[in-house]
């Protein structure tokens, strides 16, 4: 991989290498913009097959995060950071501290916070070492139920814009990854009325899911083909692609997961599918606002607020996307480049 020219794809301002051998630590930072604030970004940590998958990893979702926070409004650039290896690891202070001091190094540049593979309690290690960390405990705590809650809102903004009624009332709706995300987006969406068919890798999380809220359960490689209303993918990204678009038979594709689309062409074969797509970096932004409302030192109820208004936004994606005949993850990514334009 040639990382100048990966960098200059998407225009990424900088990416760290920080390396501890003594503790197995191998982390990677990248930030992509920050003409509207601070990089901020959460931290995963993945047993990746190579460094260069790591590094397309890192790269992809810090531009992510550029966009969601400027469609979301939020004072922010767009950062993340990975951690290569075994996320069960029990060496969590070490790992983390070390991680810690790689954040320090960018002086308030980056901003991290959890993500997959890590924890509000990891987060607290990584306090030691940097002050440039939010999501902690006694403050804003664990983003998923936020980001749950905005996704859930952005599939009733999707049902409106397509059915003319934002209930979920009877809808079938298939959740691909019932972890912290997907589980309270499952909550979310049976309170509202909704029928839930769920996959995972982890039988744990399935017999949570089933438990507390009666849902049907399929394996993972057979969710792609469920007839549905709405697919929401809340596990990794990529889910969007050739073979799983030759099946998938559902009208609204909207979930939580980062990085959907295996490539950006498939937002124009869903357009062209007739099916409904949420941009995800849209949907997804709850976590974000709730993190941000921490550096703002809102109270949670302004966070969800915030995250609420997600609704809005898609809504107006939507319209948009339908008055330019583009697909929607054209139009998001519109209004994204548009606010980071008129910051210069």
């Amino acid at each position: 991989m040639e990382i100048f020219d990966a960098m200059a794809q998407n225009s990424h301002e900088q990416i760290v290498f920080w390396s501890e051998p003594s503790i197995g630590y191998r982390g990677i930072i990248a930030i992509h913009d920050t003409t509207l604030g601070p990089a901020l970004g959460g931290t995963r940590f993945w047993d990746y097959s190579s460094d260069s998958e790591a590094i397309t990893d890192v790269l992809r979702l810090s531009r992510g995060m550029t966009y969601k926070a400027a469609v979301a409004g939020l004072d922010l650039g767009g950062g993340k950071s990975v951690i290569l290896g075994d996320n069960r690891t029990k060496d969590r202070e070490g790992i983390f501290r070390a991680h810690g001091r790689a954040v320090e190094s960018l002086k308030g540049r980056y901003i991290t916070a959890e993500d997959v593979g890590t924890s509000v309690e990891d987060m607290e290690y990584v306090l030691m070492e940097t002050d440039s960390v939010t999501g902690l405990k006694g403050a804003s705590g664990d983003p998923s139920p936020v980001t749950a809650f905005g996704v859930y809102q952005g599939i009733k903004a999707c049902a409106r814009f397509l059915y003319g009624d934002d209930s979920l009332q009877d809808k079938h709706i298939v959740v691909q990854g019932v972890g912290h995300v997907g589980y309270y987006l499952c909550r979310d969406l049976a309170n509202d009325g909704a029928r839930l068919t769920i996959t995972d890798i982890d039988e744990d999380r399935i017999k949570r899911v089933v438990e507390d809220f009666g849902t049907t359960v399929v394996r993972n490689e057979d969710v792609y083909k469920v007839d549905a209303e709405v697919f929401a993918p809340c596990a990794l990204g990529a889910v969007i692609n050739d073979d799983t678009l030759k099946v998938l038979n559902v009208d609204i594709v909207a979930g939580a997961a980062n990085n959907q689309l295996s490539e950006s062409r498939h937002g124009k074969m869903m357009y062209d599918q007739g099916i409904i797509y949420a941009p995800d970096y849209v949907i997804n932004a709850g976590g974000l606002c709730n993190v941000y409302g921490e550096l703002q030192g809102w109270t949670s109820d302004q966070g969800k607020a915030k995250a609420g208004e997600i609704y809005d936004t898609i809504l107006g994606i939507l319209n948009q996307a339908k008055a330019e005949d583009i697909p929607t993850s054209e139009a998001a990514d519109r209004v994204a480049e548009k606010r980071i334009a008129e910051a210069l």
